[in-house]
């Protein structure tokens, strides 16, 4: 008996190249598909990080000319994935980001570059390469929007399409002169196919064409339904809402593991609590803070952007400081919120310490040491940093929004009654609200055998993918066999 095939269609996957949670994503879900006997394939171009984890490779297929040179399908292996990979050094082989050049800027290609990935995607599900042939075809945020649109247009039996948003904000959309190039037909530049307020648009074509729309947390699929969170897709949303599921992310339980960390200063599980001191002692002195052994520590692990909230943060450090804590803060982004920490790290020296850029070592050792995870976000599809502090005992203060919302329980009295609180939610996403939020936290801290409580609940919590897995098996497979009945 055959398996049931996915050919899962991204332009990033860990840990092969990475610029957000779409590629952490994309890296786990497929071992959790396959203990449910789902055989992933995954389908992504061939940057030179790609082609240089690329061991042994057979060329699948060739094309003479794919969006401007010549190109090879490859099928190989990297990072524990079973890929294909499109080699086409005229698209991918060139310095710099996935998206972007060493300049900071959008490639002026990058319309053409990800409407291969979507016309491969659709070649792979309509035969191109006979070994596999795919019973669903999942795409993954704009990138490969495209992907249903091409099968969509085939006019042939073809396999069940799936469009997975990852962060409605970054949605594809090019001038109307790239539509040419595409090779679909002419009615497809219309409302209901892939024209945008008079643009192409990559995602817009996805979520009106793909056969099932899935987001990554239930929150943020009743949150794109609306207005302020649709970003101009909201009416599509509401159109197709019947066939959109929210799935809430997981997170990689192997690789975070503080139990097993060799990143982190002391191992530790919820049996071994006191391990964690030794954690937040190292934490301490590699960030040059007092040593202070009554001071609540908060951590901060974000990109520094106004979507994560984290102008907020800058607000209320008096408030932090007012309280007798103390912060400690990983980040990049935006220049100003970088100097407005870094310049408060001077101002308070031993009190905050601030890393600007992303070390994954140091990542791992604020989630061990740091009392409490802030994640402020204004708006959080799922976020994966909650995620990883639950599992560290690091209670995520957290707004209440999206995957946020939906995986930190607030530690409310009603909670607190039923022993269940994981952490702290607070709403709306101000500045007031968030120095509440401190000011609950700081008296929460004063409570040891309740915090204790709180980070054993908060380590007990499945943050494994074993969930999504599941609603994935079951969300193919019935489409699969809608579309074969």
């Amino acid at each position: 008996m055959s398996s049931f095939k996915v050919l899962s269609v991204v332009s990033e996957v860990f840990p092969l190249v990475k610029t957000g949670g779409l590629a952490d994503v994309a890296g786990a879900l497929p071992a959790a598909l396959g203990r449910h006997g789902v055989e992933v394939r995954t389908l992504i171009p061939g940057y030179p990080t790609v082609m240089a984890a690329l061991g042994h490779r057979e060329a699948v297929h060739r094309f003479d000319d794919l969006f401007g040179g010549p190109a090879t399908l490859l099928d190989g292996k990297a990072g524990g994935l079973d890929l294909f990979v499109i080699d086409a050094p005229h698209l991918y082989d060139r310095p710099g980001g996935p998206y972007m050049g060493p300049n900071g800027l959008d490639w002026d290609d990058n319309a053409r570059r990800f409407a291969a990935l979507g016309a491969v995607a659709s070649g792979i599900g309509l035969g191109l390469v006979p070994g596999f042939v795919p019973d669903i075809v999942h795409a993954h945020d704009w990138q490969a929007g495209l992907a249903p649109a091409y099968l969509h247009y085939a006019g042939t039996r073809r396999p069940g399409t799936v469009m997975t948003i990852h962060n409605i904000a970054f949605q594809g959309q090019f001038p109307a002169h790239e539509f040419a190039m595409l090779g679909l037909p002419p009615h497809a530049f219309g409302l209901h196919g892939v024209e945008y307020y008079g643009m192409v648009g990559y995602l817009k074509a996805g979520l009106q064409l793909a056969d099932r729309l899935t987001t990554v947390s239930p929150g943020y699929a009743g949150e794109i339904l609306l207005p302020d969170a649709g970003m101009g897709l909201d009416g599509l949303l509401n159109a197709r809402g019947h066939l959109l599921t929210g799935i809430l992310n997981g997170l990689d339980d192997a690789g975070w593991n503080p139990a097993t960390d060799t990143l982190i200063a002391k191992p530790f599980d919820a049996k071994t609590l006191k391990a964690r001191l030794a954690n937040k002692v190292a934490l301490k002195e590699a960030f040059g803070l007092d040593a202070d052994p009554e001071a609540l520590l908060f951590g901060v692990v974000s990109r520094l952007s106004w979507q994560k909230g984290l102008d907020l943060l800058a607000e209320s450090l008096d408030t932090l400081l007012g309280l007798g804590a103390q912060l400690v803060l990983l980040g990049a982004g935006d220049a100003d919120l970088a100097g407005r920490f870094a310049g408060a790290a001077h101002a308070h020296p031993g009190r905050i310490g601030v890393q600007l850029g992303y070390d994954e070592g140091v990542a791992h050792r604020i989630q061990a040491g740091a009392d409490m995870l802030i994640v402020p976000s204004r708006f959080e599809p799922c976020g994966l940093t909650q995620l990883s502090a639950l599992r560290y005992g690091a209670l995520p203060l957290v707004a209440r929004v999206g995957g946020l919302a939906d995986t930190v329980i607030d530690v409310n009295e009603m909670a607190r009654s039923a022993g269940v609180g994981t952490g702290i939610q607070f709403s709306p996403v101000t500045t007031p609200a968030l120095q509440m939020a401190l000011k609950r936290a700081a008296a929460l801290w004063q409570d040891k055998p309740l915090w204790q409580k709180l980070q054993r609940n908060a380590m007990a919590t499945d943050v494994s993918w074993e969930r999504a897995a599941r609603q994935y098996d079951t969300l193919f497979r019935t489409l699969a066999a809608e579309r074969a009945a």
